[in-house]
Formats: C-alpha cells, sequence, structure tokens
C-alpha cells in the first residue's frame, strides 16, 4: 500500500529555502537516506550530484555530500548542470544514483531535491517511500550506522562532466545535417543552462543570441526562460531571427518561439515530432503519451494521422510510467517537458530542440508552417489558491456542478479540475470550439469552487 507522502511530491521534495522541508537538516537526512537505501555491493558506490543556479544551491550541496559520504558512498559533484544532464551522467558514469538540486521553473527563493536512480529514471514509488520513512524516522531522533572511520565516502569535482552532456546531446542531432544558416535566440532563464545551451548549437553550427545567461543566484527564472517567451518574440520580431528557444530553470522544459514571434508549445512540438516519427517508421506502437492537460487539438490532430493519444495524469512521472509501461518512446507536456526515450531517461529541452530542428533541416520547412500541423481550441486556465485540498470528489456541489458542464460541453470541449502537486492551488481548465461558452462555463465553474473552497485567483 501507498503510504502518505510527507517529503515527496511528484517531482521530488521542494519548498522555500531554509524552511521546511527544504533545510540544511532534512537535506543531510535525505543524503543519509539515499546511501542507505541504494547503496548496493556491485562497485557502483557512488552518487553523482548537480544543481541549477540558485543562491541556496551551496548550502544544500554541501549537506547532501555530508549526509552521503557519512554513510560511506562517495560523490562525484558536477555543479549547475541541467537536470536531464544529471539523468544521462547517472547511467553514463554507472553511478548508485543521481541527485539534482533545483526548483525548476520556481523563484529563487524555492528550491528542491529530486532522485535518479541507477537506470537515469526517477525512482519508483517503493524506493522513495523507503528514503522518506528513513528521513522521518531520522527526523523523530531515529539512529543509523554511520560508516567507520576508514570507510567515509570521498568528494570530488568532475571537471569533464559539462563536455560528455555536449557530447551526448550533439550525438542525438542527426548526424547527416547541420544547422549552417540559421540564426536561433537562446534564452537560458539564468539557469542550468547557461553553458550548455549556446555551446550545443553553436557547435552544430547555428548563430546564436544568447539571454538569460548572466546567473547571480537570486535571477534564475525571474522573467525570462520557459514561462517568459515574450521576451524572445520581442528579439525575433525585432532582428529578425529564424526562431528562438526558452528554456526553464532547471533545462528540462522547452518553449520555442517561430520567427514571427509567435509561441510554440510542447503540444505543438510534439505534433511536429510525433508525425515525423510516425512518417520515418520509428514512433513505437503509432503512440504518443501526454496529460490530461494537453489541447484537444493535438488529439484531433494525431487521430487524422493514424496516431493514438494515451493521457495520463499530470506530471513527467506518470508520462514516463505510462511509456516504460507500453514501450512508447515520444512523450510529454503541454507546459514543454517532451520526453525522447530513445535518447534520454527524463524530459531534456535541449535534446527536444534538437528533434525540432532535425524536422526543421529535413523537411526546409520554416517553424511557423512546421507548428500548422495542428490547431489549437481554445483553452482558458484559471489557477485558484485555495487553503486546503480535499478531494473533489467528497463536495456533490462541485461534482454537481461539474457534471452540468460536461453535458453542456458535450462534444465541443472538456474540462478539467484538479490540484497542483507542488502548490496549495486548484486548476480549472475549460477547452471549447465556441469560446464564449468556454468562457462562460469556466466562470460559472469558478463561482462555485470559490463557494465550496474558499479559493481567490493566484
Amino acid at each position: 500500500m501507498t503510504v502518505e507522502r510527507k517529503l515527496f511530491g511528484t517531482d521530488g521534495v521542494r519548498g522555500v529555502a531554509n524552511l521546511e522541508p527544504m533545510t540544511v537538516e532534512t537535506a543531510l537526512a535525505i543524503g543519509q537516506g539515499v546511501a542507505a537505501v541504494l547503496k548496493s555491493h556491485d562497485g557502483r558506490r557512488k552518487v553523482i550530484l548537480g544543481k541549477d543556479t540558485r543562491l541556496s544551491g551551496y548550502m544544500f550541496e554541501n549537506a547532501l555530500v555530508a549526509g552521503i559520504c557519512s554513510l560511506g558512498l562517495d560523490v562525484l559533484v558536477v555543479g549547475p548542470l541541467p537536470t536531464p544532464a544529471i539523468a544521462f551522467l547517472t547511467r553514463n558514469m554507472r553511478c548508485e544514483a543521481g541527485i539534482v538540486i533545483s526548483a525548476s521553473h520556481n523563484p529563487y527563493q524555492d528550491n528542491g531535491i529530486k532522485i535518479f536512480g541507477r537506470d537515469g529514471y526517477k525512482l519508483p514509488d517503493a524506493e522513495e517511500e523507503a528514503i522518506e520513512r528513513y528521513v522521518l524516522a531520522l527526523k523523530s531522533g531515529g539512529r543509523h550506522s554511520d560508516a567507520r572511520p576508514g570507510q567515509v565516502g570521498r568528494a570530488r569535482r568532475i571537471d569533464d562532466a559539462l563536455g560528455r552532456y555536449i557530447v551526448f546531446l550533439k550525438n542525438s542531432f542527426p548526424g547527416e545535417y547541420t544547422l549552417d544558416g540559421l540564426t536561433i535566440a537562446i534564452d537560458c532563464a539564468h539557469g542550468a543552462t547557461y553553458k550548455v545551451a549556446p555551446a550545443v548549437f553553436s557547435e552544430l553550427g547555428a548563430q546564436v543570441r544568447v539571454i538569460g545567461n548572466q546567473p547571480d543566484g537570486t535571477n534564475i527564472n525571474d522573467g525570462v526562460g520557459a514561462l517568459h517567451p515574450e521576451v524572445l518574440s520581442g528579439i525575433i520580431k525585432r532582428d529578425g531571427v529564424d526562431l528562438g528557444l526558452a528554456f526553464d530553470g532547471d533545462g528540462d522544459r522547452l518553449i520555442m518561439v517561430d520567427e514571427n514571434g509567435e509561441v510554440v508549445d510542447g503540444d505543438e512540438i510534439m505534433a511536429i515530432c510525433a508525425e515525423d516519427l510516425m512518417n520515418r517508421g520509428q514512433l513505437n506502437h503509432a503512440t504518443l503519451v501526454s496529460t490530461v492537460m494537453s489541447n484537444l487539438g493535438l488529439e484531433i490532430c494525431l487521430r487524422e494521422r493514424g496516431i493514438r493519444m494515451l493521457r495520463t495524469k499530470v506530471g513527467d512521472r506518470y508520462v514516463v510510467e505510462a511509456m516504460r509501461a507500453g514501450g512508447y518512446n515520444l512523450g510529454g507536456e503541454q507546459s514543454g517537458h517532451v520526453l525522447f526515450l530513445d535518447h534520454n531517461t527524463t524530459g531534456d529541452g535541449i535534446a527536444s530542440a534538437l528533434q525540432v530542428l532535425g524536422v526543421l533541416v529535413r523537411t526546409g520547412r520554416p517553424l511557423s508552417e512546421l507548428k500548422r500541423i495542428m490547431t489549437r481550441l481554445p483553452q482558458v486556465l484559471i489557477n485558484l489558491v485555495v487553503n486546503e485540498k480535499p478531494p473533489l470528489s467528497e463536495r456533490p456541489a462541485l461534482v454537481r456542478a461539474m457534471e452540468a458542464q460536461e453535458r453542456r460541453l458535450g462534444r465541443r470541449g472538456r474540462l478539467l479540475l484538479r490540484y497542483s502537486g507542488t502548490e496549495s492551488k486548484l486548476r480549472i481548465m475549460v477547452e471549447a470550439e465556441d469560446e464564449e461558452l468556454m468562457n462562460q462555463v469556466a466562470a460559472e465553474l469558478q463561482a462555485v469552487v470559490v463557494a465550496e473552497l474558499g479559493g481567490r485567483e493566484a
């Protein structure tokens, strides 16, 4: 039976730095928990540790190193690198686990800890729960067995990690092509891609214009990156750049901007790549895996091309689980987490960009033309801050309202109400061919939520 989570959410442990659960004491205990639970006896007695560019990353890095070494495992410290780089390096360097210190797209005040297993995938629930039990026991006054003085672990910095990852990424791009002749604007969000991304695209032949590559510990995601593609849009419209790439703080998310300054999100990226893989006979089981948040227009686009769309709960871990269970190789989220399991084991913004650019250079078509593959249905998303998260099924008035609105939409649209996995928010999403109807449904559902849960707009 799955235990109630107290530390780990859908994407590891996350919170405000220096407040529980993101304290030095908890990070130390997590390091010990990782060493205790994942330690094996086949020679892989090391853990690789990376981070993004947040100020608090330094203290959590040291706490995790101390915890891991105290139980006898070595730590390979690589400094700021994208989350997908750690997933790759965990496998590439035969590590017992990989740990990333990051809060992804959140502001610098937040931080988090996410863990990859030796196969480069996020830990299965059973191992995550075992680490959580270990940590909670320690924090409740329990004891652990430290390594003897001569068996404590060592920590050392790995200087070639960046180069390994760059070579890996370049090898994911079609070998017979280059990016010669393209000018690409890149927004690194003052985050973990600030060194890697410019190097990869320039070494493949593109002329690059880079913003968001001056991290100072407090400016990560601050008005730049995947959450703010309008910054790249302005640059492209002003300077006539061929396209733009916006990454988030830890580099697992990609939002693109075409040559007209129009945003290309995860749904459109998946549509472009699904058709390309299907045409080349490389889309496993003619199936794309995405979440309940993906636009209905994506599903219609895929259906017209003989591609099945399998929906999961929100969260890239659920997408990956479904992909692995069914043997699928392409999936992702509207937010820009796109997974190419033929290349990496987690969402990788740079690798995703390279796959789209591969389609672009093979076909000779600009991004604005490629993205017209799907017609997006109007969609509205309302975020409401709530004080508690009771199961929606236990609120009869809300259930009745949802059922009534679903009947009203019929086959012309859909709706979804769900709690955020990382924040105290409830999200109302409505799609419909009729935009006026869509807005009416969303507003009426919002009124019921506010009456039932006391929510307020974020």
